[in-house]
């Protein structure tokens, strides 16, 4: 009798641990399930306060065009669009950050090719730009073949698919224009550290765009002419103050521009492309969204392209925010 007492105990013992670990299965799941449907919740959110900080973005920009002449618009870096904006508080303690960029102050790597032709102009300009930063790779040429249709390398130092289908993995080159700028990286012998030093002069934009000389930096205004250097860029910025150039007559008169001859084909006092970048915090994660937005004369606004995948706001500027 006593030993039936004792493996009925061991039974129910064997029981109550199966039990247990059952149950204990079932809660950690239950956990994980409710902390998935948490984090999918908040990515939710996050992704639609990022498109809150879009169409924020947008109405800024059809404010700024009606404050203006839209037959010819200028715009400089003393608008309010381009000044820092404020964090914005949302609920649960997180916040959001929007910044607009003028996408038209930088190189557009597209102008290289415009109606399957090369730019001789952009091509020089892009060859400027390069020496100015101390890149020496002949990226000029292997850019061009990476737009332009035809298999045919440009010069001695271009690049087609004969080159690219010996990569490991291969590929081909684009022929067409560029998506984003992230793909100067697949341009043959592209190194990390030139492309970390061209990405922030340069664009993709379509190849009609012009260079907004009210919103250029001195290093991308450098690349206008062979005797420009970025101590000269640096005056033509002074030189446009508060209000910028308010006609291309204005920046092209300027006395550092005297005897260069340079045309005015190309660029522009005013900007119809723009990036805004969107950065949400909430729930413990980051949501980065970085739009293309068109701005047209008529005041209407539209999205070119959105992108989920890049870095958010340089560290910098998320300190200078945090201080204001």
């Amino acid at each position: 009798m006593t030993r039936q007492r004792g493996m009925a105990m061991i039974t129910v013992l064997l029981v109550v641990a199966v039990v247990t670990v059952v149950c204990a299965g079932m809660i950690a799941r239950q956990q994980l399930a409710i902390r998935s449907s948490a984090n999918q919740l908040h990515a939710r959110q996050a992704l639609q306060y990022a498109l809150g900080g879009e169409a924020l973005a947008r109405g800024m920009l059809q404010r700024d065009l009606r404050a203006g002449d839209p037959r010819t618009p200028v715009d400089h870096l003393g608008e309010a669009w381009a000044r820092p904006l404020n964090n914005f508080p949302l609920d649960d303690g997180g916040e959001l950050l929007v910044r607009i960029e003028d996408a038209t102050s930088r190189f557009n790597l597209n102008a290289l090719v415009r109606q399957g032709r090369v730019n001789e102009q952009s091509l020089q300009q892009f060859r400027r730009l390069l020496l100015r930063l101390q890149i020496e790779a002949p990226y000029a040429e292997r850019l061009v073949d990476w737009l332009d249709k035809d298999q045919e390398p440009t010069g001695a130092n271009g690049a087609e698919d004969n080159e690219y289908l010996l990569s490991q993995p291969p590929y081909r080159a684009a022929n067409r224009a560029m998506v984003d700028v992230s793909e100067l990286r697949l341009l043959a012998g592209m190194t990390e550290a030139d492309y970390r030093r061209l990405l922030p002069y340069v664009s993709a934009l379509p190849d009609d765009a012009t260079l907004n000389v009210n919103t250029a930096g001195a290093m991308v205004l450098s690349s206008l002419a062979d005797s420009l250097t970025p101590s000269v860029g640096e005056a033509l910025v002074a030189a446009r103050g508060k209000a910028g150039f308010q006609t291309l007559d204005a920046f092209l008169g300027q006395s550092a521009l005297a005897g260069m001859g340079m045309q005015a084909q190309g660029l522009a006092v005013g900007s119809e492309y723009f990036r805004v970048t969107s950065e949400v915090h909430l729930g413990g994660r980051r949501q980065v969204l970085v739009s293309t937005l068109q701005r047209s004369n008529d005041g209407r606004v539209r999205v070119l392209s959105r992108d989920m995948g890049q870095g958010g706001l340089p560290p910098a500027l998320l300190k200078e925010k945090d201080e204001e």
